[in-house]
């Protein structure tokens, strides 16, 4: 077992716990202690995502179940999907920026970043109303994130643009303001998936997405580098087809 499957399976018996000695998650795993150990003081992620009181006890911040409370400190804004679609886009914003600042997101417009911030909302926006007309309320309990970030860790930086948590699924949607993606595009939408199933754990499967929104009637699959792992590449108006191929609504399964 590589550091990286450790890292998953300390930080998942963590979050899943409610407060746990080394020597509890050494055993719940089969683990020597000091194995235990070295993850704990070794792992910049999990550093990030847990915390020891002052009876040696770890804690998750981010609990790994549905509703994922915790959450919320990662990120620019964070509800359950029917919040989301029931503020107006000014007090989305209100709370998105407010939210940025907290979690040390720069929020400076020299650049259009709030333009982009208005356009990734109106393609969830677009999202949630396709999805209402084909599966009905189903998705309104389904949580969602906006500039989920970890920022404290030295090594490790996760800027992930939107998170959408289904029962059993988090898509990871990087959006572009863009018509055509470009190898470096699809390589960031790629990469952080390995750190947030160490987030969300081993009843989740993490799927990732890249969005164009400024192409249309767009949805393929792109190569990752030089492997032969793909993702979906697609335009804001056909980003349910994303959730569909994962879930099947489209074809009743």
């Amino acid at each position: 077992m590589n550091e990286e499957q450790l890292e998953r399976r300390v930080c998942s018996v963590i979050c899943q716990g409610d407060g746990l000695r080394a020597r509890d998650i050494a055993g719940r795993l089969k683990l020597d202690r000091s194995t235990v150990n070295h993850i704990l003081y070794a792992s910049p992620l999990l550093r990030e995502l847990c915390y020891q009181d002052r009876d040696y006890r770890w804690h998750g911040i981010i609990r790994q179940a549905r509703p994922h409370s915790g959450l919320f400190e990662f990120c620019g804004y964070y509800s359950l999907v029917a919040e989301f679609l029931d503020l107006t886009e000014k007090a989305w914003m209100d709370r998105l920026i407010e939210g940025c600042q907290r979690v040390g997101r720069s929020v400076s417009d020299a650049r259009g970043l709030l333009h982009s911030f208005r356009d990734c909302r109106a393609q969830m926006v677009r999202l949630f109303t396709d999805l209402l007309d084909m599966i009905g309320d189903a998705c309104l309990d389904w949580e969602i994130a906006f500039e989920f970030r970890l920022k404290r860790a030295r090594r490790i930086r996760i800027y992930a643009d939107v998170l959408v948590i289904t029962e059993d699924r988090v898509f990871s949607l990087e959006f572009k303001m863009k018509d055509a993606a470009e190898p470096e595009d699809i390589s960031q939408a790629a990469k952080y998936c390995p750190y947030l199933e160490i987030v969300f754990g081993p009843g989740y499967e993490v799927l990732p997405a890249l969005v164009l929104t400024a192409a249309k009637d767009l949805f393929n699959y792109r190569a990752i580098g030089d492997s032969d792992t793909i993702l979906p590449v697609c335009s804001g108006d056909m980003l349910f087809n994303v959730f569909d191929e994962y879930m099947g609504f489209l074809s009743g399964e």
